[in-house]
């Protein structure tokens, strides 16, 4: 039997098994077409990339360095990085940063160097007016020197034998003689000169002392019931008040502020926290005088708590009457940090009731109660008004009025306050004795019998020429000071 287009594969049981052949060729030519079209699916995908990748290429070359400048880029979306990108640094970026930091520190040491340079070209050019008579340029040359290099030894100990053989200013010298031993401990010049005019500066400021205490006896032989001495003391209590606050950039004016006092009504065109300032302290006053003042005892961090609140109540209840949590800068000073305080308040506070402490002349131990409380920066704001208040609750349990520092004067007040973080503290304890005087002076003068009323504080003359200074007792108690801080 003919089998057509079939082939014989095998037999099975005596039965032949045969297969066609032309299913055998269908099936070898399905496969043959199947190869090329993936083939050619292959190929053009191949093509296709290779086009895409040279027209990529081509567009960026071409179109990219001549994009407009005024194109919006606003509505572009960039997507985030992924997180491998994110970890990715560019080596080169990075070398290029820490080059350019380098040329930055480079670039302050030469402007440190040059600053110097000028300061002693500007030293030598003083010395020669010093020399030659010419006075007043030797002034503005030494000031200019000190400006350019303030922490230069040289500078500093020749400026002060200029104030003290040409001006007569033995104290000022004394304080720049002591600024030069602060930065080189080992000057001789300076530490000669320092040693000679001490015993001087003591004396002068001991006599200070004494002036300001018969003006504090002469204020309290005055009945309380005297009329003019009523009016006087209603009348600081406003301007404490206005300049305390001033001093912090409060912009009331006098008028406005008794208004605030008097009426609680507010001001127009003024925010709330200028009201609310003033309102604390107002009745942070009121505290101090109702409880603290006449009391007997000691100062405990409960009563500095309870004048915080008060002061900072009205603008920030949450903050006032409690430490700061978080760390605070102030301008080049950088206080302890939150972790610290608690030790060092307790550690204030058993100062403040030292019998070292209290023995010291209360002008002097109330301004470094003053010092050290706002140079530990207990509180996250209301440090330099709380440390005011107590250093006048010291002042007033010893007879004086408190103090009246003017908000006109406060460039003065933060200098000597930045010079006492560099070791001497004794240029703000002076300041403090000069505002003591001047309030003192006001209350005699405006309960004298030619006296109407009580003299405004704006005026220019409210630190006169003359100096005014307070002693400092021994040079061993200063230096306890600061290490108790």
């Amino acid at each position: 039997m003919l089998v057509p287009r079939s082939i014989l594969l095998f037999t099975f049981n005596g039965e032949p098994v045969y297969v066609e052949k032309r299913c055998q060729e269908d099936a070898s030519v399905v496969m043959r077409a199947n190869r090329i079209v993936v083939f050619l699916v292959f190929a053009l995908g191949i093509m296709v990339a290779v086009i895409s990748a040279f027209l990529s290429r081509y567009y960026i070359e071409h179109f990219s360095t001549e994009m407009p400048e005024h194109r919006d880029y606003r509505h572009v979306f960039i997507p985030i990085p992924s997180e491998n990108m994110l970890n990715v640094y560019d080596d080169n970026s990075l070398d290029l940063a820490l080059q350019t930091s380098r040329s930055y520190d480079r670039l302050e040491i030469a402007s440190r160097a040059t600053s110097t340079a000028e300061a002693l070209t500007s030293l030598h050019l003083a010395l020669e007016m010093k020399l030659s008579g010419k006075q007043k340029k030797a002034v503005k040359l030494f000031q200019h020197a000190v400006a350019l290099a303030p922490s230069h030894p040289d500078i500093l100990n020749h400026y002060g034998e200029f104030l003290e053989y040409t001006q007569n200013d033995v104290i000022k010298a004394n304080e720049y003689y002591a600024r030069a031993l602060n930065y080189q401990p080992n000057h001789e010049e300076a530490l000669i000169n320092s040693q000679r005019t001490a015993r001087v500066v003591e004396e002068l400021d001991r006599r200070t002392l004494g002036r300001i205490d018969e003006k504090r006896d002469a204020l309290s032989a005055i009945p309380d019931n005297n009329a003019a001495l009523i009016r006087a003391k209603k009348e600081a209590y406003f301007q404490h008040i206005y300049h305390t606050v001033g001093i912090e950039g409060n912009t009331m004016n006098l008028a406005q502020t008794r208004a605030i006092v008097e009426t609680r009504i507010a001001v127009a065109g003024k925010s709330i926290d200028e009201h609310n300032e003033i309102l604390g302290l107002d009745a942070a006053m009121k505290y101090i005088n109702a409880t603290l003042v006449n009391r007997v005892g000691s100062i405990s961090i409960k009563d500095i708590l309870e004048i915080h609140t008060r002061v900072l109540g009205h603008v920030d209840p949450v903050q006032g009457g409690h430490f700061r949590r978080t760390q605070v800068y102030v301008g080049g000073h950088v206080p302890p940090g939150p972790g610290d305080i608690h030790y060092l308040m307790e550690e204030f506070v058993l100062w403040l009731n030292s019998e070292t402490a209290i023995r010291m002349h209360p002008v002097r131990y109330a301004a470094l109660a003053h010092y050290k409380l706002v140079h530990i920066h207990p509180f996250s704001d209301g440090n330099g008004r709380t440390s005011r208040l107590l250093m006048n609750m010291i002042l007033m349990q010893a007879g004086y009025p408190p103090v009246i520092i003017h908000k006109q004067h406060r460039h003065t007040y933060y200098e000597h306050l930045q010079i006492a973080n560099t070791g001497d503290v004794r240029p703000f304890i002076r300041f403090i004795a000069e505002c003591t005087e001047q309030t003192l002076d006001l209350f005699l003068w405006a309960t004298s019998e030619f006296s109407r009323q009580v003299p405004a504080l704006s005026q220019d003359t409210l630190f006169p020429e003359t100096s005014r200074t307070i002693a400092v007792e021994k040079t061993s108690d200063l230096t306890d000071a600061f290490d108790d801080d």
